[in-house]
């Protein structure tokens, strides 16, 4: 975990584990004394708990159980509901006769159950009200194929709400791609150890609400299984953002500099440099091509504004800031070449986004830097590892982490649970919505970052409380007015607001 200033104390973040790690948490349990089919009944508990909870009134469910322990647990799912007097379509991929250990078990007991059983049949109907996921596991390795991927196929066909036990069948527990084809549910219950593989990615669109199941385990005793990442939590913000001492004034607050905006490509800077300012930095700065600076001062007048013909009108500009924001709106010619390359010899703090990644790629393939936070989506990320975009999205986690042990510094792969990668290890966003698939949304994240650093926080740190604030404020404009038609110039006033958790009612002005 990242050390904070040692007067900060951060909240407990949820450990996140590769699939590895949670059979292994599941093997030493078991070691300890606990009955592997007994932990089984556990999840299986726990899974139909969870969907009373949620469908508390139904009356048929469908539950379809693969050959290895995640079928076993839809097994034991179809007996409870059965004792319960619901009404259970139990359809299998392996005949209960095939399967060994406690899976074997398993189906034994929904058999005792009365629960019958219908092998799977490609034009079967599936006729409960629910539907419940329990054919692949956290082990599959490689794309669905056969009868699985038809199952899968009938499952998110039929539309009815699924839940799905432990993982969505099709998804990768480790990376969050999508193997071909995988179940769409509306809840996931999952066992032991949170799965990394839930919360970035395709896992978003996949899992619906992820309901974790500890069963009694506690992962963090096991000190040598180091967690492969940590969930971000809105709860980070009040500690790294306290209220300020009343004697506060602008100088102590920090001062960003945002370099970017080449001639016709204004907005984006513009976005950047509001963004900065919201979020608290005491002074923002804004150096563009002569043609934007009417706009910033119209659209931003707290923003001090120059006017850029080429590198040479920075002079020292980039020195007097705190921390330079280079890229927005950058471009990639010779007026943003050269801003680039006065912002990386001016040796403070960056952060580095859109065009300024893409010359980072062609025109200084080899720097690296501690004193950094590149923010690239998808794209970018494939260019500066000199691989495709689907290659970095079939393992998103993996590629963070090489950006940054190439790169250095701080390293955020924006996207569905944008990702957060230090020299420390990995962090999550589980925050965010699709109405953040519009333009300027990562400018207004590079100036969030920007202001953070300014004021203080450690790029690692200002990283996390960045992609917290900037997803959260875009889920709290999304509940006010929805998702479709969410700019990302809406995002100021409500970081504003997630930036001031503390913030008092000062009312009038009371005698002395």
């Amino acid at each position: 975990m990242i050390d904070p200033h040692p007067a900060t104390t951060l909240p407990n973040l949820r450990p996140l584990y590769r699939a590895e790690q949670v059979r292994e948490l599941d093997r030493r349990t078991i070691a300890g004394g606990i009955d592997g089919f007994a932990l089984m009944q556990r999840a299986a508990a726990a899974a139909w708990q969870r969907l009373l909870a949620r469908w508390p009134d139904v009356r048929r469910l469908t539950v379809l159980c693969g050959g290895g322990n995640n079928g076993g647990d839809g097994h034991v799912l179809a007996a409870l509901a059965a004792a319960a007097g619901v009404r259970v379509q139990r359809i299998v991929l392996k005949e209960p006769e095939a399967l060994q250990g406690d899976a074997a078990r398993a189906a034994q007991m929904a058999s005792a159950a009365g629960v019958g059983v219908e092998p799977w049949q490609p034009d079967m109907a599936l006729t409960g009200e629910v539907i419940v996921d329990a054919l692949l596991g956290t082990g599959l390795g490689g794309e669905v194929r056969g009868a699985m991927r038809e199952a899968i196929a009938a499952i998110n066909a039929c539309d009815r709400p699924v839940l799905a036990i432990d993982i969505p069948s099709g998804l990768a527990a480790d990376s969050g791609a999508e193997l071909g084809i995988a179940v769409r549910a509306a809840c996931t219950v999952t066992f032991i150890g949170d799965k990394l593989g839930l919360h970035t990615g395709r896992a978003p669109s996949l899992t619906g609400e992820v309901d974790f199941q500890p069963l009694g385990v506690d992962a963090s005793s096991q000190r040598d299984l180091l967690p492969a990442a940590q969930l971000l939590d809105v709860a980070l913000i009040p500690p790294l953002l306290p209220p300020r001492d009343r004697d506060a004034h602008k100088g102590g607050m920090g001062h960003v500099l945002v370099v970017g905006g080449a001639p016709g490509f204004g907005g984006a800077a513009l976005l950047a440099s509001e963004t900065a300012g919201r979020l608290g930095a005491g002074k923002v700065s804004l150096a563009t091509a002569p043609e934007h600076v009417t706009a910033s001062l119209v659209r931003r007048p707290e923003v001090m504004v120059h006017a850029m013909r080429g590198a040479t009108d920075l002079g020292e500009l980039p020195v007097a800031a705190d921390v330079v924001v280079v890229g927005p709106g950058l471009g990639q010619g010779a007026w943003g070449q050269g801003m680039l390359q006065a912002a990386l010899a001016a040796r403070r703090p960056l952060v580095v986004d859109a065009d300024g990644l893409n010359l980072l790629a062609s025109r200084w393939p080899d720097e690296r830097r501690d004193d950094w936070v590149l923010t690239p989506h998808p794209g970018e990320a494939a260019r500066l590892l000199g691989v495709s975009p689907a290659e970095v999205e079939a393992d998103r986690p993996a590629a963070a982490m090489e950006l940054q042990r190439c790169r250095g510094g701080v390293v955020v792969l924006k996207g569905a649970g944008s990702l957060v990668a230090t020299a420390e290890g990995l962090a999550v966003c589980p925050y965010g919505n699709p109405g953040m698939a519009s333009g300027g949304m990562g400018d207004a994240l590079s100036g969030m970052l920007g202001a953070l650093i300014a004021q203080g926080l450690a790029p690692a740190l200002a990283a996390w409380a960045g992609v917290v604030v900037h997803a959260r404020a875009a889920d709290e404009a999304a509940g006010e007015s929805g998702e479709r038609g969410l700019l990302a110039g809406d995002l100021a006033s409500y970081a504003r607001q997630l930036v001031n958790p503390d913030a008092p009612s000062w009312g009038m002005v009371q005698d002395r």
